[in-house]
């Protein structure tokens, strides 16, 4: 688990240092071996390690991330996954995506997570009819 967090902690300081500008090659393998770490770290048991994974393929608008997210989205025990997997639905703005969050707004079993659910997906609407 130590290694994980370790892998994880060097993979955000590529992905903030590459961030920036036209990526090269080298910046692309980086942001590709990123993306598929954070989603390795969505689909372990460590609640902390889901939440900033999943927060991180949103901030990298990660397509490869979506099913995975989704699926944390309705199957995860911790609200605050949850909640990290619908908001990093949003922001990758896949119509799956948005649709997830959509129905947990009537079927999740917490009220917290409906609510949340409910304020991305009215601020999805407002900002489509924009």
């Amino acid at each position: 688990m130590k290694k994980l967090l370790v892998m994880m902690f060097i993979v955000t300081t590529v992905v903030a240092t590459f961030a920036a500008g036209n990526p090269s090659p080298v910046k692309k393998a980086g942001l590709a071996l990123a993306e598929e770490n954070y989603i390795t770290g969505i689909k372990t048991e460590n609640e902390g390690l889901q939440v900033s994974s999943a927060y991180y393929l949103g901030e990298m608008k990660s397509q490869k991330a979506v099913i995975p997210l989704m699926a944390l989205l309705h199957n995860s025990e911790h609200k605050s996954v949850r909640i990290a997997a619908a908001l990093s639905l949003l922001k990758i703005g896949d119509e799956r995506g948005i649709y997830a969050i959509y129905k947990n707004i009537r079927f999740d079993d917490s009220e917290c997570v409906r609510c949340m659910c409910r304020r991305f997906y009215v601020s999805h609407i407002k900002e489509t009819l924009e």
